[in-house]
């Protein structure tokens, strides 16, 4: 399959995002904080932190702020060894997304300030001057293209991403608020969904691209059977289901203890392209990916959650496996 000899390449561009997060160190709720835990967020750019701890490449593309937001990003992305030579610094009244969330699962709240979002500036001139020759795979998440002229940059870097012979690995990632209707996310979402070689998505995203949560498996059916080569159609707690042309995969989930419900659809990611890169079969790589995920949900933060390769195959040896996963 072609995606897979990309991704076993190894070298990922990734498109999207990065910001700040914080975090109440005490586990309380965000309005009784005392302390704060701080680090690196956004989608891609904790995907792509996770390659590199997997030991993978990556390097980013996006803009950040001029300002200390701006500039702590740039320095969490060379704490963890992502490639930052397209990430452009931009002057204006945007700013660097940031994130507040709580370490808990009960009653858990989330803040995520994205009003004029300095990474929507992304434009032509971004995507255009990168060597896609360098790379063997683009990996991108769904709020890349909520706005202009992020959206079209990144409909561009796909043309180019295609042209040098690249996957093109997407997340649905599908966040309401930061698109202007429904109905544009719908239609630009299956867009991108139509052009990607692997497509990853919950069943609550795929249903949404479907017009109707029921329809959202036999969504992601469909885009195996049309033009991806590899759909994965998440189900939480339930496990997944993923569809490489007729062949339907179901895996399960490993059971831990969360403290939080964030960051495991960029640590799946991150596992599951460590293992088909490593050349594992399509179910054992999907495993990795769900391992991964516990593992993040388990722990503060997303990109410092991220496990390393030993970390990973630690949690992999010690846990008892996972669950059944779902019946076809």
């Amino acid at each position: 399959m072609r995606a897979i000899e990309g991704i076993k390449g190894g070298k990922f561009v990734v498109i999207g995002r990065v910001g700040m997060d914080l975090s109440p160190l005490d586990r309380s709720q965000t309005e009784r904080a005392s302390e704060m835990f701080v680090a690196m967020g956004g989608s891609s750019a904790n995907t792509a932190a996770g390659l590199v701890k997997l030991g993978l490449a990556a390097d980013l593309v996006t803009c950040v702020s001029d300002d200390a937001v701006g500039r702590y990003c740039l320095n969490q992305l060379d704490h963890y060894g992502v490639g930052r030579s397209h990430v452009r610094t931009i002057q204006g009244e945007e700013r660097t997304s940031l994130a507040i969330y709580e370490t808990r699962v009960e009653d858990h709240q989330s803040v995520i300030y994205r009003n004029n979002a300095a990474d929507f500036r992304m434009d032509f001139p971004d995507v255009e001057g990168v060597d896609y020759s360098r790379f063997t795979a683009l990996i991108t998440a769904g709020t890349v293209f909520a706005a202009e002229p992020s959206r079209s940059a990144a409909f561009r870097a796909f043309e180019l991403a295609k042209a040098a012979g690249l996957p093109i690995i997407f997340d649905i990632d599908y966040r309401p608020y930061s698109w202007p209707s429904p109905q544009v996310a719908a239609e630009v979402l299956s867009r991108a969904g139509d052009l990607a070689d692997v497509v990853v998505g919950n069943d609550e995203e795929f249903g949404f691209m479907a017009g109707d949560i029921d329809k959202g498996r036999a969504k992601a059916r469909d885009l195996a059977r049309s033009s991806a080569e590899i759909v994965v159609y998440k189900m939480g707690q339930h496990g997944a289901i993923t569809y490489v042309g007729d062949e339907e995969i179901p895996t399960g989930i490993f059971p831990a203890e969360a403290v939080k419900p964030t960051g495991a659809g960029d640590s799946f990611m991150a596992g599951f392209m460590s293992g088909l890169a490593r050349g594992q079969d399509m179910k054992t790589a999907i495993l990795r990916g769900s391992a991964c995920a516990s593992i993040v949900v388990s722990r503060p933060g997303c990109a410092p959650a991220m496990p390393d390769h030993d970390q990973l195959e630690a949690f992999l040896k010690d846990h008892p496996g996972p669950t059944a996963g779902p019946t076809r």
